[in-house]
């Protein structure tokens, strides 16, 4: 009986990491779509609106003068911090994890702005791909986290945290709270330049708001791979002939 409970802590133990290196997997993937939206120039996505216009605003000396991940990290304290605000008692300690996987984010961003810096944004076509290809990498890799089931991103969270305490749809405080971000980031905009960050806010802003969420919808049904990887336990005796034979099972 003993042995069956270390088995069992031991399988627990395996599971988890197992599924937070997928996680990690699936949040390298998000901060790339990010970094090649925010490249395009045609607009970046709505959670990198706020801490591109700061990052903006440090390179021309009006703000400090930290990474796009640095601002994102710093936002990301604020909306859980903010999450506690809205929940109060009903908060749960275990949220607080959001800001590990908020840094993992943050630090992850500056890893794929630098390398999405060796491409070139010039051209107006070039900018469209970017923007194109990154939303449609980011809306695959929310669909991976979400099914990596830990805990949500703090943008996310806040979202459940308004909709728990209003009682009002998971979609309409989404739209609300996503456009709240996009206003502030306008503002930012108009407070360090005088002017629309279009490069910040703009049509790629918008094409993204709702490009990613019919792409998450779109890949969701044919994800049952990921599922069987997710279930997969990794072990010396298995190897990469038998981890393929595990996620596509002969029929």
């Amino acid at each position: 009986m003993h042995n069956k409970h270390q088995e069992s802590i031991k399988e627990k133990v395996i599971g988890f990491i197992w599924q937070h290196i997928l996680l990690l997997l699936s949040m390298f993937f998000m901060t790339l779509g990010v970094a090649l939206c925010v490249r395009s120039n045609l607009g970046s996505g709505v959670i990198s609106s706020i801490p591109m216009a700061f990052t903006l605003a440090g390179e021309a000396g009006l703000a400090p003068g930290w990474t796009i991940g640095g601002y994102t990290n710093i936002m990301n304290i604020i909306l859980v911090a903010a999450q506690i605000i809205v929940l109060r008692k009903k908060f749960e300690p275990v949220q607080l994890f959001q800001l590990v996987v908020g840094f993992i984010f943050g630090a992850l961003l500056d890893i794929n702005m630098w390398l999405t810096s060796y491409f070139s944004y010039s051209s107006l076509l070039n900018q469209i791909l970017a923007q194109f290809i990154g939303a449609s990498i980011l809306g695959i890799a929310v669909a991976l986290e979400i099914r990596c089931g830990s805990v949500t991103m703090p943008g996310e969270g806040i979202q459940v945290a308004i909709a728990r305490v209003t009682g009002k749809p998971f979609p309409i405080i989404k739209i609300m709270v996503d456009t709240t971000l996009v206003v502030i980031a306008v503002i930012c905009g108009f407070c360090f330049f005088g002017t629309w960050p279009w490069t910040v806010v703009g049509a790629g802003t918008l094409f993204a708001m709702f490009y990613v969420g019919y792409v998450v919808k779109l890949v969701n049904p044919h994800l049952r791979w990921f599922d069987r990887l997710l279930d997969y336990r990794p072990g010396f005796r298995r190897y990469i002939y038998g981890l393929a034979r595990f996620i596509y099972p002969k029929k």
